[in-house]
């Protein structure tokens, strides 16, 4: 492997994970944790989960998994640039939207509601909880026993978690309960790689966005030409392809804005190292602010940008119409299983204690969480639907 930068995360200064493993002869640390994310049954789940639309109203559009592996290869290419750990950046990005339940946001917005007066839903916490305990592969332990760096980065990749004004005790609930056991440092700021993984999110989100708000008809070529940026390199490709067919010029547009913003988080990353003088993984992490980030004048473009998105896309009324039905799924299920938790599966309802309780709550905001899109509308048809007779 190639000599990284003194301040990147290295293999061999791991702090190693909570529950003592030999070491791997022909992986790092990094890459064993990255395998493991990909071959636990939450990233496979990732295919039917939305990114913006529901799963089944068309095939081409982006689902979580599509998202994290795109998220995945920019996070590789910034990292490359910048001589950090690729592998670890990679894992994070395969990792960070493992918690999402079904239906996007919307779905999360339900579970949250749900939980009100059980600690609450958080799906970055909740990626926590899968990977620390609800993945049950091991002999030896719960979770996927991923080392500190991971757990640290996917914990605090947009930030740190606790502060002055926000204290411990107000954090998601499996924050909180795991940090009993295990110290993530939440207080501060990230290594360089989590950063990384958090500012790629942050470009391929909006950036495919773009391709599937156009896919869909939400809005045109001609709704973007007002944006900064963005708005500039659709004007410079059709003056030089005048005739280029519709989905040839986006394509062109995204791959060109993924390549500014992508060179953009390099120049103003390597400026932020220099000017503070950066030379250790525990300098990145004692910064009170990003070493990984967009320049102002980028960060001006990417703002504009989530603005147009947001009401154009998110907040457009066939997406509304389609969240709305979701948020009622989510809620319908959570209210019958927490009256009736006998109707769980029995390997769910051995975790139970009671109905109404804390436990159980808890109990069934996980396997909800955990629930595909696809496979939630079924379920919901299956419970609520008295023409169905489903016995499973």
């Amino acid at each position: 492997m190639y000599q990284l930068a003194n301040f990147a995360s290295q293999p061999d200064e791991t702090r190693g994970r909570l529950y003592d493993e030999p070491e791997s002869s022909t992986r790092s640390p990094f890459q064993r944790d990255r395998d493991r994310v990909l071959h636990s049954g939450a990233f496979r789940r990732l295919i039917h989960k939305t990114q913006v639309f529901i799963a089944h109203v068309g095939d081409y559009y982006r689902t979580r998994l599509t998202h994290s592996l795109e998220v995945a290869q920019i996070a590789r290419s910034i990292s490359r640039e910048l001589n950090v750990n690729e592998d670890l950046a990679e894992t994070l990005a395969l990792c960070h939207d493992l918690g999402h339940t079904p239906f996007g946001h919307a779905g999360e917005e339900a579970l949250d509601a749900a939980m009100l007066h059980h600690g609450g839903f958080d799906h970055n916490a909740q990626s926590l909880r899968i990977v620390t305990h609800l993945e049950q592969r091991y002999a030896d332990f719960d979770g996927l026993n991923l080392t500190w760096e991971t757990l640290e980065g996917l914990v605090k990749h947009n930030g740190p978690v606790v502060g002055a004004k926000n204290p411990i005790s107000e954090a998601p609930f499996a924050i909180r309960k795991y940090s009993e056991k295990h110290d993530l440092e939440l207080s501060g700021h990230a290594g360089i790689e989590a950063q990384i993984a958090a500012i790629s999110d942050d470009i391929a989100y909006n950036n495919h966005d773009i391709d599937d708000g156009l896919r869909a008809g939400l809005f045109t070529i001609d709704d973007l030409l007002a944006l900064p940026l963005v708005g500039d390199i659709f004007s410079q490709v059709m003056s030089s392809y005048p005739s280029l067919e519709s989905r040839r010029l986006r394509h062109e547009v995204i791959r060109r804005l993924i390549s500014e913003m992508v060179s953009d988080v390099v120049s103003e990353t390597k400026k932020r190292i220099t000017e503070n003088n950066i030379e250790s993984a525990k300098d990145v992490r004692s910064l009170n602010y990003p070493v990984a980030e967009f320049s102002s004048e980028m960060q001006k473009n990417h703002l504009a940008l989530k603005k147009f998105l947001y009401a154009k896309m998110y907040r457009h009324s066939e997406v509304n119409r389609s969240m709305s039905k979701a948020r009622r799924v989510v809620t319908d299920l959570f209210n019958l299983f927490y009256d009736e938790p006998d109707l769980l599966p029995e390997e769910w309802q051995g975790l139970c204690d009671k109905p109404g309780s804390e436990t159980t709550a808890r109990i069934i905001c996980d396997y909800i969480a955990g629930m595909t899109d696809r496979f939630a509308l079924e379920e919901h048809k299956t419970l609520f639907n008295l023409s169905e007779h489903n016995y499973r």
